[in-house]
């Protein structure tokens, strides 16, 4: 009863929000946006107060974005948000996700000493209603019957009016399984938690557990496989309005992907994902991380935002990946102002066009993994290729490879800087280069071939694909 009543008082302090349908009029998009919103896996977004917040895995530290609108996230400086000098957990920080209870945010992530195994889950606490913070560490999260067990990925369940720790960690039927377990608090595990024999589409992993409600039904999606491999995705279970949690037999599982490769469109490996209402609170949207090579690898994973719907018998229909690079309508309510883009081809759909000194070879051999299909490239030392834009903020994304070498840079005609094109692993659309932020006017990024290249690489090509040009 002690415990009953300390969680009843709680709830009705805090007020634990559980969304709503939204009734408002849709309020119309103020232009467009292109993938990726960040460089980083692992994303987790809410919009709160008038921005968007974005955390993604950066490993040693928890940094945050934050963005009025959609289409300039990528562009937008972090917040450094946490650093921990305890080195039982300040290693490999993973996948941080943060929620609002009562007027404090809770930030649940996994940290270690440096040895996998040994990954916990923990939770800060903001000084503040703020989730850019500054933040407190609060609590290891512990359930009793697995307090020695590796564990990561933490998410928070609400249902009934109660919190739930959901997580992936060690259980009967996966090194990283699903389990659920209860909350008195945001910050205090109350109980042992169960396993969920979830399904997917490969038996080694089930992770990155999140939540969707709608219509008297609580979706739990999560992703299945190694995320190094093409085929990571995204499965999903129901739960009835009223039914525990913790009874695993509660829990309808849902047969075949809701999420994943989509070949033609050159996206891999799509998961760990979160959900996020548009600004006027009437469309669903994911964001996620996805790669551009069906190669088994853990880099090139980036960050990926699109809208979602819903099927007539009420679940919620994630679609198919959008092409990296496909033009979006932003979320419904965001202000702007968009990006344009620039194609080595010189088409734009804004002020801006791209010329080339010297021969460079050109075509549509890359398909999906470059923007419209096609790129220009280059190994001669003194080619050209000029980029002419009106905005504040330059962003080249083009492919990596083995055969890439160095490319000397330099804006307005200022000191050059070297970039490095060379990728071990084949990647298209990848953020090669974001400018420092430029006063708003009329600029020129050159790329030039220097004809050198690092001692990995084969050859010294540069490639040139798409521009991303902001105007904020």
């Amino acid at each position: 009863m002690v415990l009953l009543s300390a969680l009843a008082l709680f709830l009705a302090l805090t007020e634990v929000p559980r969304p709503a349908a939204a009734v408002a009029t849709p309020a119309a998009a103020s232009g467009t946006f292109r993938n990726p919103l960040n460089a980083g896996p692992d994303p987790f977004m809410t919009y709160w107060n008038g921005s968007y917040y974005l955390t993604t895995t950066q490993g040693d530290s928890i940094r945050m974005w934050r963005s009025p609108s959609l289409s300039t996230l990528l562009t937008t400086d972090p917040v450094t948000i946490w650093t921990d000098s305890d080195p039982t957990r300040n290693r490999n920080l993973w996948a941080p996700e943060f929620y609002r209870f009562g007027d404090r945010w809770y930030l649940y992530y996994t940290a270690d000493d440096g040895i996998d195994d040994h990954h916990r889950l923990y939770v800060l606490e903001s000084d503040g209603d703020n989730p850019a913070g500054s933040y407190h560490f609060k609590a290891q999260l512990t359930p009793p019957n697995h307090a020695s067990d590796f564990s990561i990925d933490p998410g928070i369940l609400q249902h009934n009016g109660r919190l739930y720790l959901a997580y992936s960690g060690t259980n009967q039927y996966q090194h990283n399984g699903l389990n659920i377990a209860p909350l008195l608090n945001p910050y205090t595990v109350s109980g042992d938690a169960v396993a969920i024999d979830a399904a997917g589409g490969c038996p080694e992993v089930r992770e990155g557990p999140e939540f969707l409600y709608r219509n008297g039904r609580t979706w739990m999606t999560y992703s299945t496989c190694d995320t190094g491999k093409p085929d990571y995705q995204l499965w999903m279970m129901s739960l009835p309005d009223g039914a525990d949690p913790l009874v695993p037999g509660n829990w309808q599982q849902h047969q075949g992907p809701a999420f994943s490769r989509a070949d033609d469109h050159g996206v891999y490996g799509p998961g760990h994902h979160a959900f996020f209402r548009s600004p006027d609170g009437t469309e669903d949207w994911i964001v996620y991380h996805a790669k551009t090579t069906p190669a088994y690898t853990y880099s090139d994973r980036s960050t990926r935002a699109q809208r979602i719907g819903w099927n007539p018998d009420g679940s919620p229909a994630l679609g198919v990946p959008l092409a990296m690079g496909a033009t979006q309508d932003l979320p419904a309510g965001d202000p702007g102002p968009a990006a344009y883009w620039i194609n080595d081809d010189g088409r734009s759909d804004g002020d801006g066009t791209v010329s080339y000194t010297g021969a460079w070879n050109s075509g549509t051999g890359c398909a999906t993994q470059c923007f419209w299909g096609d790129d220009h490239w280059s190994n001669q030392a003194g080619n050209t290729a000029t980029f002419s834009f009106t905005g504040t903020r330059i962003a080249l994304l083009s492919v990596r490879d083995t055969g890439n070498g160095y490319a000397a840079l330099s804006i307005d005609g200022g000191p050059e800087r070297t970039l490095d094109y060379y990728g071990a692993v084949r990647t298209g659309e990848t953020l090669q280069f974001l400018s420092p932020r430029l006063p708003s006017g009329r600029h020129t990024l050159r790329v030039r071939v220097t004809g050198t290249h690092n001692g990995s690489s084969q050859a010294a090509y540069v490639s040139v694909d798409r521009a991303e040009i902001y105007t904020d």
